[in-house]
């Protein structure tokens, strides 16, 4: 006797799974730039519902990080594309939960960068110095601060 699970309705699903979908998170990101200016990092958490047609409706933040970077994981979300099922004429809505990385990448950190040089210079009343002698080379200071 041949046993098949047996499933009523049918789910809304993405096609490539996961991996795909970090994919097109990674690709499509567009990274706020009031958030880049300040070195906000952190996950936005949206949930949101998928039609039986497979159109992303009703998107919401469970937990964001303002600086604009609600505002493009909701784009982010609204631009996904679920395939579409049909389930002997019900209409499905599921819920899903989504997390959104925002990591600003090593090139994209803002950096403020000076160089201050020294020269050690004599004062009034100092001896002459001899000729003869190399002079130091100026010291240097170089400061680089992240954030």
């Amino acid at each position: 006797m041949d046993k098949r699970e047996k499933k009523f309705l049918k789910l809304p699903h993405l096609d490539g799974g996961r991996d795909l979908l970090k994919k097109f998170i990674r690709e499509n990101l567009q990274y706020p730039k009031e958030a880049l200016e300040r070195g906000i990092e952190g996950d936005v958490i949206i949930k949101y519902k998928v039609t039986g047609k497979g159109e992303v409706i009703e998107p919401e933040i469970v937990k964001g990080l303002g600086y604009g970077c609600d505002e493009e994981a909701i784009r982010l979300t609204g631009m996904l594309q679920y395939q579409s099922v049909k389930n002997r004429g019900l209409r499905v809505i599921t819920d899903n939960k989504i997390k959104i990385p925002f990591r600003i990448k090593h090139h994209q950190k803002q950096k403020i960068s000076f160089t201050y040089a020294s020269a050690d210079r004599k004062k009034k009343g100092d001896a002459v110095e001899d000729p003869s002698k190399k002079r130091k080379a100026p010291k240097v200071y170089t400061y680089t601060i992240r954030y």
